[in-house]
């Protein structure tokens, strides 16, 4: 159990890496100059490619955690609520990486109607899901 968990913690923090990156590079898409078309066609490639990877890095992470909460029965029985608030977590998780994948269609597009300053302020929703996440794995306050 102890290898699996291992291998959760290392591909939760770097599916995380690239969440707390992607938004950054969205930032920076939002700020070219009108007819810099080769600043947006790099700064869309790492996007992409980041998007790809950063996805790779979430399936493991995911599988590996359901491992560990279906096949071990971390989290499960009374006194667990903290598993299915860390779950929830988890799902708002899914859906920032989602949330990402459609901006980055809209920017790449150009039917993307956000500023750099909202982009700025989208960047923090992850810092705050893993503080929040890792709290409630830690602390298990409920």
């Amino acid at each position: 159990m102890l290898w699996v968990k291992a291998f959760h913690i290392v591909f939760v923090a770097s599916w995380f890496a690239g969440l707390f990156y992607l938004p950054r590079i969205f930032v920076n898409l939002a700020m070219v100059a009108p007819g810099s078309a080769a600043e947006r066609d790099r700064l869309l490639l790492m996007a992409r490619k980041l998007m790809r990877f950063t996805t790779l890095l979430a399936v493991p992470a995911i599988a590996l955690g359901l491992w560990l909460w279906l096949g071990y029965g971390i989290g499960r029985g009374p006194g667990n609520g903290w598993m299915h608030a860390k779950l929830a977590v988890v799902a708002l998780v899914i859906g920032y990486h989602h949330a990402c994948s459609v901006l980055l269609r809209k920017l790449a597009d150009g039917t993307s109607r956000r500023s750099h300053v909202w982009f700025r302020w989208f960047n923090e929703a992850p810092v705050l899901l893993l503080l929040v996440a890792v709290v409630l794995v830690v602390v298990k306050p409920f």
